[in-house]
């Protein structure tokens, strides 16, 4: 198994007492008197996944798809339960997640391209790779904050995928952009699988699912509501009205 979740849960604590100052804050919590309620965003998930699958992961939003992918990736910790992943990750979990907006589209190239791992070396060397691939070269010199949401997914999308991972992590980033570079990312997508590469891909777009999956979690409410394959799982999720 290249992932393997045992009855993993994910809760938080979040404090009921509302629109208080700091200081009645402090002062409650000093006597004892702030209440607490826990939020289970995930709760007793188990899965394997093996090398080379295509899994794609449903239900509606709250349901704990980001919550899992997380956890998954190493960005969370689960408050109980234990997972083991084999292989190098690139998560997508956030579009501009470890870019600086103050900065150009070249130097993000760097600095992102840092935050997942890469060397300067290598960066330099396929930095125009990851130009040609973003259509971007107008804009290349532009600090990104002036970018729109699909130029930033061009860029992530672009940087993320110079090589092959074991394990590419995809949470709804193809449904950003236009959709000729949608086509183009669900392609490279596509020629990662077949080289093997494992991926988890959330999408709100069964068509999506339909298309790309060899299998599909279905988690509702923070549990696993059903795993199976994909016409399986997609049929008894839209019979049921969820979308």
């Amino acid at each position: 198994m290249i992932i393997q979740a045992d009855h993993i849960s994910m809760r938080y604590v979040m404090a009921t007492d509302r629109g208080q100052s700091l200081k009645e804050f402090v002062v409650k919590s000093l006597k004892g008197k702030i209440h607490y309620e826990y939020f289970s965003a995930l709760d007793d998930v188990s899965l394997s996944i093996e090398k080379g699958e295509v899994v794609g992961i449903i239900g509606h939003n709250g349901a704990g798809k980001s919550t899992l992918l997380k956890i998954i990736a190493g960005i969370l910790r689960p408050t109980e339960g234990t997972i083991g992943v084999q292989g190098r990750i690139v998560p997508m979990l956030e579009l501009g997640s470890g870019f600086d907006y103050d900065l150009t589209g070249r130097e993000n190239i760097y600095l992102n391209g840092a935050v997942l791992g890469y060397s300067k070396e290598f960066l330099q060397a396929k930095y125009q790779e990851i130009l040609d691939f973003s259509q971007l070269e107008k804009f290349i010199d532009m600090p990104i904050r002036n970018y729109s949401s699909g130029m930033l997914m061009r860029l992530a999308f672009s940087i993320a995928t110079v090589v092959t991972p074991d394990i590419l992590i995809v949470d709804e980033i193809l449904s950003v952009g236009d959709g000729d570079f949608q086509e183009k990312s669900k392609n490279k997508m596509l020629e990662l699988m077949s080289g093997g590469t494992t991926v988890l891909f959330v999408s709100h777009s069964i068509g999506q699912i339909r298309e790309l999956c060899d299998r599909v979690i279905w988690l509702d409410h923070g549990k696993v509501k059903m795993i199976g394959s994909t016409q399986e799982v997609c049929d008894a999720y839209e019979r049921r009205g969820i979308q």
